[in-house]
């Protein structure tokens, strides 16, 4: 997980996993979230730091990943590795998957961007697990969901992103089998 989950530039409390928990004890759902989010992360420090985060035993993960690899303009392939890596890891550990995707900016040029942003659908499909396409879906390249870097959503963009995947995270939640 990157700084769009760590909370970059957002007060204490506030970073999407702390939403999300707050809407999902607001729904009944009682879940411990640990934030694995590490600003500046790219997938391939995503895979290294695995066996950090698979020490907390977790039932389900949410794959934040990809922002800045795009940022640098690393190879798709090389995303697309590092990803399929770490969902296999999680799977070899009984973890269910959310896979939430990035869109690369149409700037970096057209073949570059078409090949990463299909490396999550390729990816989703593949493993058989839950995917939500763009974890940025309604907030990137609007002013007022983002802080003043245009990169890293602020309180609202925050709020906006958690109520939308709220339901897809509960699906991931049922398939722990776990109340």
């Amino acid at each position: 997980m990157n700084s769009l989950v760590a909370g970059h530039g957002l007060p204490q409390g506030e970073a999407f996993p702390d939403e999300l928990g707050r809407l999902l004890k607001k729904d009944g759902v009682d879940v411990e979230i640990v934030n694995a989010g590490v600003s500046g992360d790219t997938t391939a420090g995503g895979l290294a730091r695995l066996d950090w985060s698979l020490a907390a035993k977790p039932d389900a993960a949410i794959i934040v990943l990809g922002g800045n690899d795009l940022l640098r303009g690393l190879e798709p392939a090389a995303s697309y590795r590092n990803l399929e890596g770490i969902i296999e890891q999680l799977a070899a550990n009984q973890v269910e998957v959310l896979l939430a995707g990035m869109q690369a900016p149409r700037n970096l040029g057209a073949d570059y961007a078409n090949e990463f942003d299909a490396i999550y659908d390729r990816l989703a499909k593949r493993h058989k697990i839950l995917f939500y396409p763009f974890f940025l879906d309604g907030v990137a390249l609007q002013s007022a969901m983002n802080q003043p870097d245009g990169m890293h959503p602020n309180e609202q963009g925050v709020a906006h992103i958690a109520t939308k995947i709220l339901p897809l995270v509960k699906t991931l939640l049922s398939k722990t089998g776990k109340p």
